[in-house]
């Protein structure tokens, strides 16, 4: 599995095509996010615009006061309290709308989550088997959820700080212009002094944070593998060293982390500093200017809170472009899977087949994963309906690579494969697959009850049917034992059943699916003796009137096939019944004496 928590977090390769990627995609939001600029202005605006009034307060209390002092009047409560109300009213209002962006935006971000989700879970069915035959399961997950989570919760921050903090900042330098443009020069002062010490500590502890994330996926994918795979690391006595490793990697993971932590930790402080010194200097100024009558005392007040209010975006101006960086990664990795390749699922004037006669042909087929490397030459043999075909031969043969064939997992090179002579091009794949069942080596049950898990090829079937299905594959038996019986909940790795019985339940749902065309690829591998005597006989009468694909490894399962297919280096080297090719002494014999010698 990869690495967690190490997915979103690396830069993008191209940020400005991944955010642009993702505003496109956003479009169809375009009138809500309207809504949300217009109503982060007005917020803004309204919030902005109290710090004047409160001075306009403070300098009607100050003169009132000095008025009273020298005996020519007294303080005016009610134009006090008019502007009060007036800035009550203000916050109140600035506050509902600020409310309404936010609920907005947050509506906005998980519509886009939920549509990338979606998006996603129908690419996933439209994807060729070569995609998944390449890329690790575990990425693919991670993009729907660690990187979908990722950008959700980013573009819900982000764009709100954004607008916000950029509407903040302007509209304090308006206000501030307004009431001294001197004072407004010393604040402004302060903004390359805050971006270099930003960027300081930015270039210091960028590095850390990287190291931190990078330690963070090894030691999650040490934990998962050790978590996995404790009854290997048990027999073998490597518990030290797994323990070994993980101190190992702890201790970097720790340093990275207090380093990072502790740098951008200086942030806050160093900004309070800066801030503070900018309160002093517009004191000084202010205090001067007011001693000469230019500006009124109340509107040192308000300058002292737009400083405040000035340096505050910045920071969360900088805390925004982290979260642009983590979500135009999360959209990178997004809509690069969006933009995979699909495979062709539908043709032009496709051949129909309510069911299939089961008559299939291989012509001259050549294959290949990759156009370089070519696994199966020349592979020509045809099965007639209701024949059972076994196809033997050493690992690395092709045995599986023709299922994949005859499923249309993947297309041909050259050569053609036909279903009742139709070119398997020719049919829509879901159209071909419905014709087609399989049994594999590899068992795959989901989350659900054992009913459900047999009932999954044909939905349709009653409880009646399900039950004679698993009778015919031998699995009544097992399943009635079970606490609750067909009712039983398979958890989500399947491990309150043995190996054997996920096969015997696999072999039940493909006995209950009723396909005329059968594939079996070592599906009686994980049982033992006596339980593979029950299947073959199951499967015995399963394949009657089916044309069936046997591929299997314990020759004893297929001495009576009608045919045998003998793979080698992806050729077809002998051919013909079990006896037929002990009799010729070749490379059969020499695969079935080898495995029962002795």
């Amino acid at each position: 599995m990869p690495m967690r928590g190490n997915q979103s977090q690396d830069k993008a390769r191209d940020f400005r095509g991944s955010i642009g990627k993702l505003f496109r995609y956003m479009g169809r939001y375009k009138i809500g996010m309207a809504f949300v600029i217009i109503f982060a202005v007005v917020s803004t605006v309204f919030n902005v615009y109290g710090p004047r009034l409160l001075g306009d307060a403070t300098t009607e209390l100050a003169n009132g006061f000095m008025a009273k002092v020298t005996g020519t009047g007294g303080i005016d409560f009610g134009a006090i309290g008019t502007i009060l109300v007036t800035l009550l009213v203000l916050y109140v209002a600035s506050s509902i709308f600020s409310f309404l962006q936010g609920w907005i935006m947050s509506g906005i971000s998980q519509k886009i989550s939920y549509s990338l989700r979606k998006d996603i879970s129908e690419k996933i069915n439209r994807m060729p088997m070569a995609y998944f035959d390449s890329e690790q399961t575990g990425d693919v997950l991670s993009r729907i959820t660690n990187d979908v989570d990722t950008l959700g919760q980013s573009l819900n921050q982000s764009l709100r700080q954004l607008i916000t903090s950029i509407a903040t900042m302007v509209g304090v330098i308006i206000m501030m212009l307004t009431l001294s443009p001197l004072m407004t020069l010393i604040t402004v002062i302060i903004l390359p002094v805050s971006l270099i010490c930003v960027m300081i500590i930015i270039r210091f502890s960028q590095k850390h944070f990287k190291a931190q994330q990078h330690y963070l996926g090894q030691i999650d994918g040490q934990i998962e593998e050790s978590f996995s795979g404790q009854n290997i690391i048990k027999a073998f006595n490597r518990e030290g060293k797994v323990m070994e490793e993980f101190e190992d990697t702890n201790e970097k993971l720790y340093q990275s982390a207090w380093k990072s932590q502790f740098l951008s930790g200086l942030m806050q402080p160093i900004m309070n500093l800066i801030s503070n010194a900018g309160y002093v200097a517009v004191v000084i100024v202010g205090g001067i200017l007011t001693a000469a009558g230019t500006i009124q005392v109340g509107y040192i007040v308000s300058f002292t809170q737009y400083v405040q209010r000035f340096t505050q975006p910045m920071t969360q101006l900088a805390q925004v472009s982290n979260m642009f960086q983590s979500m135009a990664a999360a959209a990178e990795r997004i809509f690069e899977f969006l933009e995979e390749d699909e495979e062709v699922q539908s043709v032009e004037n496709p051949v129909q087949l309510e069911s299939a006669a089961g008559d299939v042909e291989f012509d001259h087929v050549s294959f290949g994963y990759h156009e370089d490397r070519v696994i199966i030459h020349d592979f020509t043999s045809e099965a007639k309906p209701g024949q059972t075909v076994a196809i033997v031969g050493p690992t690395g043969a092709g045995k599986t690579t023709m299922v994949k064939l005859l499923m249309r997992f993947y297309d041909v090179n050259s050569g053609a494969i036909r279903v009742d002579g139709h070119d398997l091009r020719d049919f829509n794949r879901r159209d071909l697959r419905q014709n087609i069942g399989m049994v594999l080596q590899d068992t795959w049950l989901f989350n659900g009850t054992i009913m459900e898990n047999i009932r999954y090829g044909r939905p349709e079937a009653t409880d009646e049917e399900v039950i004679a299905a698993a009778k015919t594959a031998r699995a009544h038996s097992f399943i009635q034992t079970l606490p609750g019986g067909y009712q039983m909940e398979i958890n989500e790795e399947a491990n309150n059943i043995s190996q054997g019985q996920k096969q015997l339940l696999t072999i039940a749902r493909a006995i209950l699916a009723d396909r005329p065309i059968l594939i079996l690829d070592e599906a009686t591998s994980s049982v033992d003796t006596r339980t593979e005597l029950l299947i073959q006989e199951a499967m015995n009468r399963l394949m009657e009137g089916r044309t069936s694909f046997v591929i299997a490894h314990r020759l004893s399962t297929i001495r009576d096939a009608d045919v045998i297919l003998v793979m080698r280096d992806g050729d077809i080297v002998e051919q013909g019944r079990h006896e037929e090719l002990l009799q010729k002494n070749g490379f059969y014999a020499e695969l079935y004496n080898a495995q029962f010698e002795g």
